[in-house]
């Protein structure tokens, strides 16, 4: 025993002997005051812009605005404990989040921190949550689809890998239901999600959670969190956070979707620490730079050229408007960022069409190239055929005699409505997408009537899958309508047309 003992002293020993003391200089300031989520310090002499910062008490803040004689800090917790008088010192890490195939499936807050309770996230890899987006010659064209398997959408408003597609319209009319069917659509597909929700009520957003367990889609979705309970700082910095995660995908070569629910309250959150930071107010209260807050997060989603690996990150935006207002500042400005816009009302939604998609004012300024070839053979028309079919029904009502070329117009239009209605969380297929659009727009159904229209699609569908499965197979396998193919469909939905009873 006594040997054990001395050897375990010359061990120790020897490790005293071989300490060597190292003196590292710290950054380090004092509260000036505090409140309201935001704090300014002085003797912060060398920190940076967005470098994270550390009070006396461990709660965490980023160096927001970099004055004179003090630095104004957002913290980034509970900020009822940090008092004047306080120690603050900076870190020297540039605010970052941890980033890679560890946070797939999990929830995350703003700085990656896991809040599933389901254990420490083993990432390897950290990406700054500010970066500037990939130049012109580092892209190219968007030309792959993301199919959101919503038919009003994948038919007429396509949305392309590398695409910012902006979903607008007032609170209750479907939009991040639009948003979570896109991405229980994902499953099977090589797309990664990752849903940001801003400022939203926790109950909320635990129904989305529930919705993704349940369609499976948390297998390859991350979900950032920052509720309407979080301090603005934290509200401020998610979605930028939830692009540092999508990026990572994008930067290894493969796709991401990234959810951004919603930006008007993200402008909510900018405008409110500005405001404490005492930066000047523009229009509406915004700081002048509200603007650039959307344009330099949207401009990061993109379509990588080969030689960057070919990745893509695809970003759909949420806006809330109020009763209808898409020319408000913060809409015009995202409208302005943006590839074009999916314009949800509420006087469609409140008349059972729904999604309630206004395909008179929504466009995506990708169009046809981020369509399947399929998708375009059935569907090249059918936008411009359903805005003038609005047109015309809203002047129908006015009771005047109709030709009978306008009455069929408009009994087309009618079933084509019934056909692009969709329920909820119920995704659909590309081909049998196709089949049903190439069937309401070559007329094959005229005869059906409009209110049969939905039984119809239903028993039609079941009929293709269990009859004809192989006209389903070929178009999914070649993302198009051969001549004999387009032969087989038309003789089979005749078929089932002389012998459905409705």
């Amino acid at each position: 025993m006594s040997d054990f003992v001395k050897d375990l002293t010359l061990s120790i020993q020897k490790q005293i002997d071989a300490f060597t003391p190292t003196i590292q200089a710290k950054d380090i300031g004092r509260v000036l005051e505090a409140g309201d989520g935001i704090a300014r310090a002085s003797g912060l002499s060398a920190v940076r812009a967005q470098e994270l910062v550390q009070f006396e008490n461990g709660v965490m803040g980023i160096a927001f605005n970099l004055e004179q004689d003090a630095v104004g800090i957002i913290t980034l917790g509970d900020y009822s404990g940090i008092d004047e008088g306080m120690l603050v010192r900076g870190t020297g890490r540039i605010a970052s989040v941890p980033v890679g195939d560890a946070l797939v499936g999990r929830v995350v807050n703003a700085l990656g921190e896991p809040i599933d309770g389901k254990g420490p996230i083993n990432a390897t890899r950290f990406r700054p949550i500010e970066r500037i987006a990939p130049g012109v010659i580092e892209r190219k064209d968007v030309k792959r689809p993301v199919q959101t398997g919503i038919k009003p959408i994948d038919a007429m408003i396509p949305i392309g890998r590398g695409q910012r597609e902006l979903i607008i319209g007032d609170r209750q009319t479907g939009k991040t239901a639009l948003a979570i069917d896109t991405i229980i659509n994902q499953k099977g597909k090589d797309l990664f999600c990752i849903y940001v929700a801003i400022g939203q009520k926790k109950a909320q957003i635990a129904r989305v959670l529930n919705t993704l367990e349940k369609y499976g889609a948390m297998e390859f979705t991350t979900v950032v969190l920052a509720s309407a309970d979080d301090p603005a700082a934290m509200q401020y910095i998610a979605p930028y956070a939830g692009c540092a995660i999508g990026e990572e995908f994008m930067e290894t070569g493969r796709d991401a979707l990234v959810v951004y629910d919603d930006l008007s309250k993200h402008a909510w959150a900018y405008r409110q620490v500005s405001l404490l930071l005492r930066r000047p107010p523009g229009r509406e209260a915004y700081p002048g730079d509200v603007f650039y807050l959307h344009s330099r997060l949207l401009e990061r989603a993109a379509q990588l050229s080969d030689e960057r690996g070919g990745g893509s990150l695809t970003a759909l935006p949420i806006i809330e408007t109020l009763l209808g207002d898409v020319s408000a500042y913060i809409p015009t400005n995202v409208i302005s960022i943006t590839d074009g816009q999916i314009y949800l009302e509420s006087d469609l939604f409140y008349s059972g069409i729904r999604p309630a998609v206004n395909v008179g004012i929504s466009v995506s300024r990708v169009g046809g190239d981020a369509q399947t070839k399929a998708m375009k053979q059935v569907a090249g028309q059918l936008k411009g055929d359903m805005a003038a079919f609005r047109e015309l029904a809203a002047f129908a009502t006015f009771g005047s005699d109709l030709d009978k070329a306008t009455q069929r117009q408009l009994d087309r239009g009618y079933r084509l409505t019934e056909v692009l209605k969709q329920a909820q969380y119920e995704p659909v297929s590309l081909e049998n997408q196709v089949m049903v659009m190439y069937a309401g727009t070559r007329g094959l159904c005229d005869a059906i009537p409009v209110e049969k229209m939905k039984a119809w699609e239903t028993a039609f569908l079941r009929f293709m899958e269990t009859s004809h499965p192989e006209i389903g197979q070929d178009i999914a396998a070649r993302k198009a309508i051969t001549p004999e193919t387009e032969a087989k469909l038309k003789d089979a939905i005749q078929q089932f047309n002389s012998g459905w009873q409705g």
